[in-house]
């Protein structure tokens, strides 16, 4: 092997751990970890508004907040979109 290809696999297996993909990932599309953080805040106060529901039927709780959670997730993926866009189109100097 040449010292090339060495140097790329020793870069490879020390950047393996989960908490360096999740920075990697973070910082290639900051909307998509926000998304799936907003969705788990979505599903966790579901969670907490279910004991406290009132009357309303189970059923329509569980619409509302597959509603919100999908809603928040779209939002954030149509953020990230446009970020993108605008990093690419408007940001990036023309070649």
């Amino acid at each position: 092997m040449s010292s090339g290809q060495e140097s790329i696999f020793s870069e490879y297996e020390t950047d393996t751990s989960q908490t360096s993909k999740l920075l990697r990932k973070f910082k290639e599309t900051p909307f998509v970890p926000i998304g799936m953080a907003g969705f788990a805040m979505v599903v966790g106060y579901g969670l907490y508004r279910l004991k406290h529901r009132g009357d309303m039927k189970m059923s329509l709780h569980l619409i509302h907040m597959r509603v919100a959670a999908q809603g928040f997730v779209v939002g954030a993926i149509t953020c990230g979109v446009l970020y993108s866009m605008f990093q690419e189109y408007v940001v990036k100097p023309k070649e």
